[in-house]
């Protein structure tokens, strides 16, 4: 059984929910979307085996499960804790969204650089000005040039800080040291993608800790 696109009607967070991504060696390679996840679980490869599985991990024991029976066990949580999962509904039953998904295939998936964009700027730097050190919400943050545009700075991870607006009009277009201010911490490239940090306060994702060694979660968050 398939549940895309046109036979499922889904909540809006069910499909695009987060899943952890393992290959066969249980090494963490990404977070995906719900629907990839889905559509994953769904293929088969050319002798008609599953390319994936979902992992399972429940007081510190694994489970695996192919979709057939990830489907049957879906039921009868739906009955019995529907509150601790999210959920696609499919036009005969309720598929929970698994949390962790793993690749049956030893190929490896692409490595990337974590994205360099204002999301995992703010992420980085914990939505704290790098200035004052004072936590603010993202509509009262800006992002500063380190070493200013006007004197050669570009725009890079070493190059640029959350600033609360204060603090950016008290350093205008001068380095922290011409402004006699002090960065809390050095602006650096991050090794994984910080925003995970965001996804990992939620209790739900509790299970993708132990797959997050840091040696190994260097890439992009899909």
């Amino acid at each position: 059984m398939c549940i895309f696109p046109t036979r499922c009607i889904a909540k809006p967070s069910g499909l695009d929910g987060r899943v952890l991504l393992l290959n066969a060696h249980y090494m963490a390679l990404r977070v995906v979307s719900a629907r990839r996840a889905f559509l994953l679980l769904c293929k088969r490869d050319r002798q008609n085996n599953p390319v994936a599985e979902v992992l399972n991990v429940e007081d510190g024991r694994y489970t695996s499960y192919d979709f057939a029976d990830w489907t049957e066990l879906s039921a009868f949580r739906h009955e019995f804790e529907a509150h601790k999962h999210d959920w696609v509904r499919t036009v005969r039953s309720h598929v929970a969204v698994p949390r962790i998904v793993r690749v049956l295939t030893f190929a490896r998936l692409p490595r990337q650089n974590v994205k360099f964009n204002r999301r995992n700027l703010f992420a980085r730097d914990e939505n704290t000005c790098q200035y004052c050190g004072k936590i603010f919400n993202s509509s009262k943050l800006s992002l500063d040039h380190v070493l200013p545009r006007s004197q050669g700075g570009g725009a890079s991870w070493e190059n640029i800080v959350c600033a609360c607006t204060s603090c950016n009009v008290r350093k205008g277009g001068r380095t922290p040291k011409q402004a006699h201010m002090h960065l809390i911490r050095e602006p650096i490239k991050p090794k994984r993608n910080p925003a995970v940090s965001v996804t990992l306060s939620d209790d739900r994702y509790a299970s993708w800790r132990q797959f997050l060694d840091a040696a190994y979660w260097d890439v992009e968050l899909k």
